[in-house]
């Protein structure tokens, strides 16, 4: 006798992005109306502004709201009842801040062990990504992927090529993650790659003078200081925030020798 199929359990940002849905479709929120603030919401679910801000992700993800900077979130459509193949699909998909607690984790300490490891090559390399990038910026351009290419250079200086596969395979799943993809466009603008450029710029600095400490803060900063524009993107209502859901995890005790 065959087993049953047992779907995958919702995440709590799911499960809340669905409601939301289901209360749209029933009419609470007609299209052009504008959903309770994140605070409100959060309130009301028990729940920290982290998922809240994943489950309206999710929801413009689909074309349901618009997330306007500053404003508010505002109904776009009424969704059908019934989106099978948009669920299912999103039901697969890893939240943003689970995966910059990963990054964090695992890049941090990439960036301590580099400090010790990195060739004058690497240095070298990691310096013209970040003048690329300067030009980029000045000239409005998103050709290229600058951001990516530093952290892969970097996990390639640890001289381990088990560390820059695993780095490849994260990155590969932020590329073809539609989520991330769309929290990823309310930091392109070129304030926050300024902002990131100086992180990066920090980061480099450590490498140089073989500070291993030095590395692991500065790149657990820089993702720290991602997770934390993320939020505020949706925070126009409030200068606090409730916690994540996906916490920051310094871990890094000892030193390398």
């Amino acid at each position: 006798m065959e087993k049953a199929v047992v779907p995958p359990e919702k995440k709590q940002y799911q499960e809340i992005g669905d409601d939301l849905r289901t209360q749209i479709i029933d009419g609470h929120y007609p299209v052009g109306s504008r959903l309770p603030p994140e605070r409100n919401i959060a309130e009301t679910y028990g729940v920290s502004r982290t998922i809240v801000r994943e489950a309206l992700l999710m929801l413009e993800l689909q074309g349901t709201v618009d997330i306007r900077q500053g404003s508010g979130v505002y109904v776009m459509r009424i969704p059908e009842e019934h989106e099978n193949e948009e669920e299912r699909f999103l039901n697969s998909d890893v939240g943003p801040f689970e995966i910059l607690q990963a990054r964090q984790l695992l890049e941090s300490n990439i960036a301590a062990f580099a400090a010790k490891m990195a060739t004058r090559a690497d240095i070298d390399n990691l310096r013209r990504i970040i003048e690329q990038e300067q030009r980029a910026i000045a000239a409005d351009d998103h050709s290229q992927d600058n951001n990516k290419m530093f952290h892969l250079v970097l996990a390639g200086a640890t001289q381990n090529q088990m560390l820059l596969a695993t780095v490849e395979s994260v990155w590969h799943h932020m590329d073809s993650s539609p989520l991330w993809q769309q929290f990823n466009v309310h930091i392109a603008s070129r304030a926050y790659r300024l902002k990131w450029l100086g992180d990066r710029q920090t980061i480099l600095a450590a490498l140089r003078r073989r500070d291993v400490m030095g590395a692991w803060q500065a790149m657990f900063q820089h993702l720290e200081n991602v997770k934390k524009s993320l939020l505020e993107l949706s925070d126009e209502d409030a200068p606090d925030f409730d916690g994540y859901l996906f916490e920051s995890v310094p871990l890094f005790q000892g030193k390398l020798v």
